[in-house]
């Protein structure tokens, strides 16, 4: 007789969650007849229909719905294996992450060594994209984990906060404007994140407060081509400290301090809650500890466990 499969139950699940099997199979990183294929043999061994297929999808049967209740059990034993069990050196598949660019820029190379480290047969997946995008591709189930602009307002999404990046206003060098003197800001652009992005909006609102309607913004779409923009006189920006260290010890650019500058860019690893997963969990709290090393925080020994 034909037993219930682990397989066969994750895609059943995915398919409940994500609403289709084309998602399904994204996530899963199965071809849909596959997936498809998995619901069927498993509706066989139940001798029971788990979906209705109508035009409009697929919808969970009675049975389906009672079944339902029964694989999250075994998904939750499973996730208390892995966790609990078996060695992290033996867990094997996909963590797919997304990150902003700043983050990118800065520590995640580091996480990404620790997890190759603990996880040997993890396959990471690196996609980089801004916040609200990468919010759109969670909720989705394009991605495991998100390192964005946060927090993610979802119920199904936990958010871990992580440290944030203090930004500082920089000309190229020799060309800052006057200390305090606003009319100094509309003599040349300033150089910010996308349109579609929170720190654009917030520093569009400051800039409208504090020195008036003239100024041009000029938004790009990466941060190294904003300090380069700065480098050659294009004009000024608000960027992280973070990444400005190169382009200061090299002379080109230098920092001003106008009397203001926007609050820093706080970034949190969220992911779905639901399925747990003990290696998204972990790498959530690897990247705080990552985080916090770059940014020099000092945390006791026995305050996280990696």
């Amino acid at each position: 007789m034909a037993r219930l499969n682990l397989e066969q139950i994750r895609a059943f699940l995915t398919v409940v969650r994500l609403g289709g099997v084309k998602k399904a199979a994204q996530a899963l990183f199965l071809s849909q007849p596959a997936v498809t294929a998995r619901i069927k043999n498993l509706e066989e061994m139940l001798s029971k229909e788990l979906f209705d297929r109508t035009a409009s999808g697929l919808r969970l049967t009675k049975a389906g719905e009672i079944f339902l209740t029964y694989a999250e059990r075994f998904e939750q034993l499973e996730h208390l294996i892995d966790k609990h069990v078996v060695d992290d050196a033996g867990i094997e598949g996909h963590l797919r992450l997304g990150a902003s660019e700043t983050v990118t820029q800065c520590w995640l190379p580091d996480l990404v060594s620790r997890l190759h480290q603990r996880f040997p047969g993890l396959h990471v997946e690196i996609h980089v994209d801004i916040s609200v995008n990468l919010r759109e591709s969670l909720l989705n189930g394009d991605i495991d984990l998100a390192f964005l602009l946060g927090p993610v307002s979802e119920f199904s999404v936990d958010n871990i906060l992580l440290p944030g990046f203090d930004l500082a206003w920089y000309a190229a060098a020799g060309r800052a404007p006057s200390d305090g003197d606003p009319s100094a800001f509309l003599s040349q652009p300033v150089i910010t994140y996308l349109r579609q992005t929170r720190p654009y909006r917030e520093l569009k609102g400051l800039l409208l407060e504090k020195v008036g309607p003239g100024v041009t913004l000029f938004p790009s779409s990466s941060l190294s081509a904003c300090f380069r923009l700065v480098e050659a006189g294009i004009g000024i920006a608000a960027l992280p400290k973070a990444l400005a260290a190169p382009f200061l010890e090299r002379g080109s650019i230098e920092e001003f301090d106008p009397g203001w500058v926007p609050k820093p860019l706080e970034f949190t690893a969220s992911y779905l809650g639901e399925p747990k997963s003990h290696s998204v969990e972990t790498a959530a709290q690897m990247a705080l500890r990552a985080a916090q090393d770059y940014m020099g925080i000092e945390i006791p020994d026995t305050f996280m466990q990696e």
